[in-house]
C-alpha cells in the first residue's frame, strides 16, 4: 500500500454563497431535516425532475474531477462543484445539511465518507472520492466516485476499480419483486473475493424530495433489509470497500469518517429508480 502519511484536518474557508433566487431545501438553516413521510415510489413527474437533478450532480462531479491533481486543495474542488451547480440553477444539497459547511464531500485515502473540503493539498498517489448532490425543482440527485491523483499504487488502484465494479454488479441485481438485501449480498460476496472490508454503518438511502427518506440500502447481506423493490422506487447504492477493517473512527469535526486501521477505502454511488425490468441510473452526465 502507499506509504503516504495520514491525513490531518486543514483550514476550512468561509461558507460559499448561493444566489437568492435558487430554491433551498427545507433543512437549510435548521439543525436537522423534517422527517420524510411521503412515498418511496415516485410518480413520472418526480422522476423527470430527479433526472435533471441527477444529471447536474453528475456533471458537477465530472467538472470538479477535472481539477484533481497534485498540489490542488480539496477546497478548490468544492469551489468548482459549487460554481457549476449554482450556475445551473441547483442548490448544493450538502451545504447546510445538519450544519455541513461545504458543497460536496472530499474523502481521501483512509477517509470512508463525509470529508470536509479544506486547505488539504492533494498529493501524488492519493485516491480522492467526490460526493456531489444537487437539489433543483424540489428533488435531489446524489452520486459519488473515487478518482486517482497522479501515480497511484497498484493495491489502491485495484481497490478503486473493484469498488466501481461492485456498484455495477449491485445495480444489475436490482429487480422489482426482489428484497433490498440482494444488493448487499452481491456487493459483499464480490468484495470477499479480494479480502476487502465492507462498511456497514454507512449505507445507501431512499432519495426524492428528501435527501434521505428513511429507506436504508445496506451494502452487506443484511437479514433485516426485507423491503421489496417496486417500480418507481428511488434510492442510492454507494458501496464503501476497505483494504482492512470495516470499523471506523470519527474525527472531532463530527463528520469525517476514517477507517479504524487507517487503511485505504474507496466508494462509488448512483441514484437509481427501479423499472419494470431492472434499474435506471438517474445520475448520468
Amino acid at each position: 500500500m502507499s506509504g503516504q502519511s495520514l491525513l490531518v484536518p486543514g483550514e476550512i474557508t468561509p461558507v460559499r454563497s448561493v444566489p437568492g433566487n435558487i430554491r433551498r431545501p427545507e433543512y437549510v438553516g435548521k439543525p436537522a431535516p423534517t422527517p420524510y413521510t411521503g412515498p418511496e415510489v415516485q410518480d413520472s413527474d418526480t422522476l423527470e425532475r430527479m433526472r435533471v437533478a441527477g444529471r447536474i450532480a453528475a456533471q458537477a462531479m465530472e467538472e470538479a474531477a477535472k481539477h484533481i491533481a497534485p498540489g490542488v486543495t480539496t477546497d478548490e474542488l468544492d469551489r468548482v462543484a459549487h460554481a457549476f451547480m449554482v450556475d445551473h440553477g441547483a442548490y448544493p444539497s450538502t451545504l447546510g445539511y445538519r450544519g455541513f459547511p461545504k458543497s460536496l464531500c472530499t474523502s481521501l485515502n483512509e477517509v470512508i465518507c463525509h470529508g470536509i473540503p479544506d486547505s488539504t493539498v492533494l498529493r501524488d498517489g492519493d485516491i480522492v472520492n467526490l460526493d456531489v448532490t444537487a437539489y433543483i425543482n424540489g428533488v435531489h440527485g446524489d452520486n459519488n466516485a473515487t478518482y486517482l491523483c497522479g501515480d497511484v499504487d497498484e493495491e489502491s488502484r485495484l481497490l478503486v476499480e473493484r469498488t466501481r465494479e461492485s456498484l455495477n454488479r449491485a445495480i444489475k441485481a436490482v429487480r422489482p419483486g426482489r428484497q433490498i438485501n440482494v444488493i448487499g449480498r452481491v456487493i459483499e460476496s464480490y468484495a470477499k473475493r479480494f479480502g476487502y472490508g465492507v462498511v456497514r454503518d454507512f449505507t445507501g438511502h431512499g432519495i426524492n424530495s428528501s435527501f434521505h427518506s428513511g429507506l436504508i440500502i445496506p451494502h452487506y447481506d443484511s437479514p433485516h433489509a426485507t423491503t421489496v423493490m417496486q417500480p418507481g422506487m428511488t434510492f442510492t447504492i454507494e458501496p464503501m470497500l476497505t483494504l482492512g477493517t470495516h470499523e471506523y473512527d470519527l474525527w472531532e469535526d463530527g463528520w469525517t469518517v476514517v477507517t479504524k486501521d487507517r487503511k485505504r477505502t474507496a466508494q462509488f454511488e448512483h441514484t437509481l429508480v427501479v423499472t419494470e425490468t431492472g434499474a435506471e441510473i438517474l445520475t448520468l452526465p
